[in-house]
């Protein structure tokens, strides 16, 4: 399926191809590498978004937990995940914006494609699947203790509370995994398409 919208997408852009002169070819593939680029750091934006909101979160119920050490322990460990995440992207987002006009087209988007190659498929890649009960377990736990209005202790102790978590923590499990595989899907095929810009490139340079 991604082929055939790859292949779209490059019978499209050879029928404008044709009609234009090297330089303006060569502004067509800036314009499709900057376009293209700017779809993962709006993943990236969203990320370090939601993490200033759930650490934001953190904070004020915090302090209005003072006096529930398990809560404010649960949400410190969040809390830490959460900065890291945040580091990360802002970090991930520099990268990707750290533009250096004094090298050709070409290089800039190589390093940028050994870039998202490394956080796509590296050795790390993976690791959502073993974060991500981590990190909805302790949010929803966060989240489902504060509106209770109960300590932490109380909360494990009610009935219904255990009933609501058995039932809700599968179902919010199989959304959060869908959303994260979706997301990568939609990246991995970007990255695709960045590889063939940088073979058209390579060859306009030629």
């Amino acid at each position: 399926m991604e082929n055939k919208e790859l292949q779209k997408i490059w019978k499209n852009l050879d029928v404008k191809t044709n009609q234009k002169s090297k330089d303006e070819l060569n502004l067509l593939l800036i314009s499709k590498t900057r376009q293209t680029i700017n779809k993962f750091t709006i993943v990236i934006v969203t990320s370090i978004i939601v993490s200033v909101g759930l650490m934001i979160w953190l904070i004020i119920t915090s302090v209005n937990r003072q006096d529930d050490l398990i809560y404010l322990i649960n949400n410190l460990t969040l809390g830490i995940l959460t900065a890291i995440s945040f580091i990360s992207g802002l970090f991930s987002w520099y990268k990707l914006q750290n533009y250096k006009y004094s090298q050709p087209l070409s290089n800039w988007l190589e390093t940028r494609i050994k870039l998202l190659t490394k956080w796509l498929t590296g050795r790390f890649s993976k690791s959502y699947i073993y974060l991500i009960p981590f990190l909805y377990l302790l949010t929803v736990l966060s989240i489902h203790v504060y509106f209770e209005n109960k300590s932490f202790i109380e909360v494990l102790n009610t009935e219904e509370s255990i009933i609501g978590l058995i039932v809700g923590i599968p179902i919010g499990l199989f959304v959060s995994y869908y959303v994260v595989l979706k997301i990568r899907k939609y990246q991995l095929h970007n990255l695709e398409f960045l590889k063939n810009l940088q073979g058209r490139l390579y060859k306009l340079d030629e």
